[in-house]
């Protein structure tokens, strides 16, 4: 059973969602909230799996309870995944910094709604390698902000080699076939590169990458 909490200030929406949700077998509607700080009250009281945060709310922004959620260490379970009308916007690259674990558009389709809950309540990141490809998109007209990344001097050679990989929008299997290495032993160097830099998730990997310097503006490690 997966367990959501819906957070978002418009009703209508929020009875949307629990209608459609409440409707499948193995989802579970812990509750609602309709602005960031009831959230994330309602986060800490029945600690979900996943929790779909609305970006925009009044009295705490959805971008602060992520923050919030994530830096909780009781809380390490819960997948936030942000709710924009705007799709890649400002909005969603702060809450990826934050540490969702990935966005959809309200408007998404129903079927396309319950398979991201699945994802991310299977520990992986709601970023597809053509969502990570225009992530890199807005990345590359910036300059690495070297000021707020984390150190990258604690990964390996080989993890450094991965995490650029990656940030390029590569799969596993993409990585592997570049490396001539196996899926398996790509998919670890990844996991390692996340657990010594605290990113929760490939798409925290993507935003190390680009913010540290690690991967240039022109798509090139350095």
């Amino acid at each position: 059973m997966i367990r959501v909490a819906l957070i978002d200030d418009q009703a209508l929406m929020r009875a949307g969602f629990r209608a459609l949700l409440d409707a499948e077998d193995g989802i579970e509607v812990v509750g609602e909230a309709a602005d960031g700080e009831q959230g994330l009250e309602l986060v800490r009281t029945h600690v979900p799996d996943v929790a779909l945060v609305d970006v925009q709310m009044p009295v705490m922004s959805g971008i602060e309870a992520t923050r919030r959620i994530a830096a909780d260490p009781e809380l390490s379970g819960v997948r936030v995944v942000i709710l924009t009308n705007y799709g890649l916007d400002e909005y969603v690259f702060e809450a990826l910094r934050a540490g969702a674990s990935g966005f959809l558009l309200k408007d998404t389709e129903p079927a396309d709604l319950l398979q991201a809950i699945e994802v991310v309540a299977r520990g992986e990141a709601l970023l597809s390698p053509s969502v990570t490809r225009t992530l890199i998109g807005e990345f590359v007209s910036r300059p690495p902000d070297r000021a707020t990344a984390p150190g990258l001097e604690c990964l390996t050679r080989r993890e450094r080699e991965v995490t650029a990989l990656a940030a390029r929008g590569l799969t596993n299997e993409e990585i592997a076939a570049h490396m001539v290495i196996s899926p398996f032993t790509a998919k670890t160097h990844i996991s390692r590169a996340m657990t010594k830099l605290g990113a929760r998730d490939r798409a925290q990997l993507v935003v190390f990458a680009y913010e540290s310097g690690l991967v240039a503006a022109r798509g090139h490690a350095e």
